[in-house]
């Protein structure tokens, strides 16, 4: 199986500050932090999953969603088998072999299972961290440990 590349913190050239764009999406995503655990939500405040908290942050940055969400259950991901996930990614998203703060990160919960899990890669107090909703939790920013690392299907660029 194919990993992405490890995320690595923010390029050398960024220090002093990440550009704008990546501004924008980690502040909406912050924005999201406290957000309770609810299967196919998305508002900040009330109620997200995961793919809701990506959704948020693109209505945010872009207005109406590129798509109409489909109806999918909690376990689609086992069910089906198919990597809807990344197709979907895939048609919105920019592929990137270097994720970076701000950056969406699409992973596997199982190994040989479908992505059925995306968050944003962020950095605090030095190291890399991952925002994400994940059942039945809240949205946190929580550290992107080894455990996650290893679970990394894919990386994106908002467009």
């Amino acid at each position: 199986m194919r990993h992405a590349p490890a995320p690595t913190s923010t390029p050398q050239n960024q220090q002093a500050g990440i550009a704008p764009p990546r501004t924008a999406i980690l502040a909406e995503a912050r924005r999201w932090i406290g957000t309770p655990y609810h299967h196919r939500a998305s508002v900040c405040g009330v109620g997200t999953d995961c793919l809701g908290l990506i959704r948020g942050i693109w209505r945010a940055l872009y207005g109406d969603e590129p798509e109409p969400l489909p109806d999918y259950t909690s376990d689609w991901a086992e069910a089906t088998g198919r990597e809807d996930m990344l197709a979907a990614a895939l048609r919105h998203f920019q592929p990137t072999g270097t994720p970076c703060p701000g950056d969406i990160l699409l992973f596997r919960l199982r190994v040989k299972g479908p992505a059925r899990h995306v968050g944003i890669l962020s950095e605090g107090e030095g190291r890399l961290t991952l925002i994400h909703a994940l059942s039945p939790h809240f949205v946190t920013e929580a550290p992107l440990t080894d455990h996650w690392q290893r679970r990394v299907a894919a990386a994106f660029t908002f467009p």
